[in-house]
């Protein structure tokens, strides 16, 4: 809840007590509570998976497409990219996937800006220490040089290598291309070392085609429960808004599946 807030300070000699303007703290703007859909029948399972590898497969293709516009993207490319998808989902569906899609693309440019400074602050600190002599100490804020020789050899080489490194990613930025991997990098390496992850192939399989499975809706204002897309009751009653291709499993009206399982959210006011 907002609310007015001051704060105090002791000035002069006698510490007298002073309270500065009050000042508005502002609420937070949302909160996220997690549940779990327990219970599920093999129909609810089932239609959860089909759902889920079909909008994934969508959002692949969608974010490949959105990559290979790179900074030629603009909102008619957006529109145009929602239209596509739009025919073997729906318009809601659509525009989940393809804001998802936005909003991942631009974590990706973050990160790679980041990746980016982060190697120009190394190769700084390098070429710094670099320039000193051999051993000579360095402050609490500026470093040293290094110990022996052999290090300062070494990072001659380590300095080549975050400028080659740094050259290929500021070119990639300059061209707007950015490295996403759907699922995550990290299981996808983990592929080729099966035996270390103590996954089989198969298991390993079966979670990378669970990872890049696509089910989620933003809230829409005015909805109820939630939007047109996903919607919860109070009591719990879960149902999704089929794609085009699924609606044959539909078991209520405008090709809506409503789940057997229900779910439960537990608040904490306050907190």
């Amino acid at each position: 809840m907002s609310g007015a807030l001051g704060t105090g300070r002791v000035l002069g000699d006698y510490g007298k007590l002073v309270f500065d303007p009050p000042f508005v703290a502002l609420s937070p703007s949302g909160v996220a509570i997690r549940t779990r859909l327990k219970g599920l029948t093999p129909e609810d399972d089932k239609v959860l998976r089909l759902v889920g590898a079909h909008l994934g497969s969508l959002a692949s293709k969608d974010l490949k497409q959105r990559c290979a516009e790179g900074l030629e993207h603009s909102t008619d490319t957006w529109a145009r990219r929602k239209r596509d998808l739009t025919g073997e989902s729906s318009s809601r569906w659509a525009g989940s996937i393809t804001k998802a899609t936005h909003d991942q693309w631009a974590l990706s440019r973050r990160a790679q800006l980041a990746h980016i400074q982060g190697l120009q602050t190394g190769i700084k600190t390098i070429e710094h220490r670099l320039s000193l002599p051999v051993g000579e100490k360095g402050t609490k804020r500026v470093p040293g040089g290094y110990r022996t020789r052999q290090e300062w050899f070494a990072k001659t080489r380590r300095l080549h290598l975050l400028e080659d490194r740094l050259a290929a990613k500021q070119a990639d930025r300059e061209a707007g291309r950015v490295r996403v991997v759907r699922g995550g990098k990290k299981l996808a390496r983990r592929r080729h070392h099966l035996e270390a992850a103590q996954l089989t192939a198969e298991q390993w399989r079966q979670r990378w085609e669970t990872e890049r499975w696509f089910l989620a809706a933003d809230g829409e204002s005015g909805k109820r429960f939630g939007n047109e897309t996903i919607r919860v009751t109070p009591d719990g009653e879960v149902s999704i808004k089929l794609p085009a291709p699924l609606t044959h499993l539909a078991n209520a009206r405008n090709g809506r599946y409503v789940f057997t399982a229900r779910v439960q959210f537990h608040h904490q006011p306050g907190r």
